[in-house]
């Protein structure tokens, strides 16, 4: 099993933007073979001094896929690839870490 966690950082005031495409997009990431959970997620407001907040204009997509080629696949979708044209004007930065279990 592959996770991936991708950092997306919004242009101020534009997360509310890519969050609308990313919600709009989810329906055919999840019918792709091979993708086993893919949800975005943000910060829970002031929950303490345990959390390091990503921030407001940030937020974190965890994703979980059957193996390397279906993540690959998934990064070449044509959904994939609507999406990042909808979203480029918003987009600050992403990072994109693929990990496995240990």
């Amino acid at each position: 099993m592959i996770h991936v966690l991708a950092f997306i950082t919004a242009k101020p005031g534009k997360r509310a933007d890519i969050l609308d495409a990313f919600a709009k997009n989810v329906p055919a990431v999840l019918a792709e073979d091979g993708c086993i959970s893919y949800e975005a997620v943000i910060d829970v407001p002031a929950f303490g001094p345990m959390q390091t907040p990503v921030g407001p204009d940030t937020f974190v997509v965890v994703e979980k896929w059957a193996s390397g080629e279906a993540l690959s696949a998934h990064a070449k979708s044509a959904h994939m690839a609507a999406y990042g044209q909808t979203i480029a004007p918003w987009l600050q930065t992403r990072a994109i870490h693929v990990l496995e279990a240990v």
